[in-house]
């Protein structure tokens, strides 16, 4: 993938402390979306993924914590069961570049 080609990634992680798990959340809510209780999306550059890894490491314990980021298909077939964070009225939206809410 080109440095400047943005795919969207699913970023999750379980942090042992609550002061390192507000920084973590603090930290993603500045690139991604959250759709879960310490699960977020993001559509990144290969430049901002870096960036992202290498904050999230200045933050974490490694040998407590836990954080892990997949990429995801361009085009993906999604079943959400139970309750949803969003209210049914919004819808998440892929412009190409970010998640919009609507």
């Amino acid at each position: 993938m080109a440095l400047n080609q943005p795919q969207l990634y699913l970023i999750a992680y379980d942090i042992c402390q609550p002061r390192r798990l507000q920084r973590v959340h603090r930290f993603l809510r500045q690139e991604g979306l959250p759709v879960q209780y310490s699960v977020f999306t993001a559509q990144l550059t290969q430049r901002k993924l870096r960036r992202i890894i290498v904050g999230l490491d200045a933050l974490i314990e490694p040998g407590g914590d836990d954080v892990r980021i997949y990429p995801l298909p361009a085009r993906q077939d999604a079943v959400a069961l139970g309750r949803q964070m969003f209210p049914d009225d919004v819808m998440l939206l892929d412009d190409g570049i970010n998640l919009l809410i609507r």
